[in-house]
């Protein structure tokens, strides 16, 4: 059997620098073994056996036949890995045969001889030719095949005995190599165009070789031979089997290994990114279906969902924000939620804390957490100048990801899905990921609005995905641990041994947009709304700052409550609330599109209207008064308990919809109506028995809102 060790000693030949030398002395001295060497031309060299034998300079010179890394042959677990259990086992079976041929024993060892070996026929003191032809006899081959298998076997060892097979290549296409770059050539720069058909690039690259080479100077393949050749050209450059997108994403992959950020600790990095619902909402102002659009925020170290914002259409800049301020103020958890599903107030998980009951208080929906650096794309809303000045006044960076690649943001990629599978495609309305999926009319089923659905998220959020095992959630010490996002997060602080907090109340203001504008006798206006209050700055004041308006003072609005914008005095550093001459009339939080639709009802109405008489017209047009219809009712009750995007210190605690309210509004819990607070308008009749038994149906219920708009 061949030796993988070759013995070092005098007489042994290396190869040294390029140079053949052979061992003439070795010696044992106090810095180690070392060894004389001479070479070809008499001369000697001295040498620590260390180098000799480690060093890349030296390599040696065996002097007999063994395995070596640049034989022909693949290595023994290759040869085997290739077999199936069938072939492995008559592999065995050989082996066993030539064993006894050797040794007269199957096992090849006289301890572990069975009863009946070793048989006469192969017994030691058989010539070796004789117990070759008797194994031939007994298997019924030829005594050349026993040679050979034993010949494999003491070269190889049980590789040696695999069946033979020859290397499954697939037949080579004989066309030119010049052909073929033309063709991969040509296939490149269809990435970014429309899918072409494999004709079309067959004729342009014929054309393009007899351009650039000459006429019959490189044989032009067969039309059949061309196909099978864009077919395999096809795995190196996929331009016609999938989709143009994904080609183009195929195309785009770095040319390099892949890399990416490697979170240590909660709050180290939140990815942020938008995405389209595959589900229709209801939209309470206009009574109309419209598309809902996603904002989220999710820490990736933990995967937990940090902030969640639904907003009707399109996402504006005020939205992001309002999501990343969640980071910072969490909403608070719904009344009902389940135990597990719920944050203490201060962020620290359950599992760390000394006296589990005694944290009093309704708890978060998410952890709270000051992020560190946001992983955003390149949409308008995420690069604009709002948030960004945000961000700077924070302190948190922005590593924006490249252009169309999605991979940068894979861990919100992958929850969007999940969302998708996992909730949306469950609830009414939905229309699936793309318009080949789309039912006929899904738009018939969407009843949910647009508080609604975002309540719906982000219960679905808290109750089951941070509570589910996430299979990208491991630790390197314990890989077979599955953890959840909550788990992860907990994780992640015992880990760090600390979180960032907010440390100022009062930065909630900065996360609202600014308005550059003049203060006058009556106020400020902004939006053709006036607003006065206590802290604004007399009128014809200087201005200390230099802002875009001649003498403006900034002024801090929140599009989705109009009726009160707010000023900090530059000398007290106090804030203050200046509310608009109609909020009284409002009596609810209003939003500006909410005013903006209000307007146009009232133009449409009366011949010279005003903001007092639009809101007015639309309170009542919502039934908050005199009223007409039931549905309308409902919807305004929803409307008045819509949460605003960014919590204010002065603004009260919101109260979340639950997942009981998807059961109410499909008709599947009753009880709902009883366990509402006294402070909510319950006495419009929007849930009593009573009136809902005199309507046509619970499926026709909002279709009466449509006759009426």
């Amino acid at each position: 059997m061949s030796r993988a060790a070759n013995r070092v000693g005098v007489g042994t030949r290396f190869r040294y620098d390029g140079e053949s030398v052979e061992v003439v002395e070795m010696a044992a001295t106090t810095a180690g073994n070392e060894v004389v060497l001479k070479d070809g031309h008499g001369r000697l060299l001295r040498l620590s056996l260390k180098e000799l034998l480690f060093s890349d300079r030296a390599a040696i010179s065996p002097d007999g036949s063994g395995p070596s890394a640049d034989d022909e042959g693949e290595i023994a677990s290759v040869v085997l890995g290739q077999l199936d259990a069938e072939e492995r086992q008559k592999v065995l079976e050989r082996a066993g045969h030539v064993r006894e041929v050797l040794t007269g024993y199957r096992s090849g060892s006289g301890e572990l001889a069975a009863g009946d070996e070793p048989k006469t026929a192969y017994a030691t003191a058989v010539p070796m030719e004789a117990r070759k032809a008797a194994k031939a006899a007994e298997l019924g081959v030829t005594t050349r095949t026993i040679e050979r298998w034993v010949a494999g076997f003491l070269q190889h060892g049980e590789a040696g005995l695999a069946l033979r097979r020859t290397r499954s290549e697939r037949s080579r296409i004989s066309v030119d190599d010049r052909w073929v770059e033309t063709a991969v050539e040509v296939m490149v720069e269809h990435t970014d165009q429309s899918r072409p058909s494999r004709t079309v690039v067959i004729e342009r690259t014929r054309a393009r070789v007899i351009a650039r080479f000459g006429e019959g100077v490189v044989p032009q393949p067969s039309r059949a031979t061309a196909f099978r050749l864009l077919e395999e050209l096809e795995r190196r450059h996929p331009l016609f089997r999938l989709s143009s997108k994904r080609n183009r994403d195929i195309a785009g992959r770095p040319e390099g290994p892949y890399g990416k950020l490697r979170p240590t600790r909660p709050g180290e990095y939140l990815l942020m990114d938008s995405t389209r619902l595959d589900v229709f909402a209801f939209d309470p102002l206009t009574l109309k279906w419209v598309q809902a659009e996603l904002s989220v925020g999710m820490d990736w170290y933990s995967r937990c969902i940090t902030g969640i914002r639904l907003t009707p259409v399109s996402t504006k800049a005020v939205d992001v924000s309002a999501v990343l301020f969640q980071s910072f103020r969490p909403r608070p958890a719904g009344r009902d939620w389940p135990r597990h599903a719920v944050w203490p107030e201060h962020g620290i998980p359950r599992t760390v804390l000394v006296d589990v009951e005694g944290a009093t208080g309704p708890g978060l929906a998410s952890p709270p957490l000051v992020p560190e650096t946001l992983v955003v794309d390149h949409g308008k809303v995420y690069v604009s100048e709002y948030l960004t000045s945000v961000c700077r006044r924070m302190g948190i960076s922005i590593q924006p990801a490249r252009l169309r690649t999605g991979r940068d943001k894979g861990p919100v990629e992958r929850y969007f899905r999940t969302l998708r599978e996992g909730l949306l495609q469950v609830l009414p309305g939905y229309k699936g990921p793309d318009i080949h999926s789309r039912g006929e009319s899904p738009e018939d089923d969407a009843f949910f609005f647009l508080d609604e659905l975002e309540a719906i998220i982000r219960e679905w959020t808290a109750t089951v995905y941070h509570c589910r095992p996430h299979s990208g959630l491991v630790d390197p010490g314990l890989p077979g641990l599955r953890m959840s996002p909550a788990k992860m997060f907990e994780h992640g602080m015992a880990r760090a041994g600390y979180i960032e907090a907010p440390r100022d109340r009062d930065l909630a203001f900065e996360f609202l947009q600014t308005k550059w504008r003049t203060v006058q006798h009556y106020g400020v206006e902004i939006g053709r709304r006036r607003y006065s209050g206590p802290g604004l700055p007399e009128p014809g004041l200087r201005s200390p700052y230099d802002g875009p308006v001649k003498n403006g003072w900034p002024f801090q609005v929140d599009p989705d409550d109009i009726t009160r914008i707010y000023f900090r005095d530059p000398a007290t550093r106090a804030w203050h609330t200046l509310i608009w001459e109609h909020a009284p009339s409002a009596e609810m939080p209003l939003s500006e599109d909410a005013l903006t639709f209000a307007r146009q009802l009232a133009t449409s109405k009366y011949r010279f209207p005003d903001d007092r008489l639009a809101v007015a017209d639309l309170l009542e047009r919502w039934n908050l008064g005199l009223g007409t219809t039931i549905a309308e009712r409902r919807m305004a009750l929803r409307l008045s308990r819509e949460q605003a995007a960014i919590e204010l210190p002065e603004s009260e605690a919101e109260t979340v919809v639950s997942l009981t309210s998807v059961r109410k509004a499909l008709g599947q819990d009753e009880q709902t109506a009883e366990r509402r607070e006294p402070d909510v308008v319950t006495e419009t009749g929007d849930d009593d028995e009573a009136d809902l038994e005199d309507l046509a149906g619970e499926d026709d219920f909002y279709a009466d809102a449509l006759e009426d708009v």
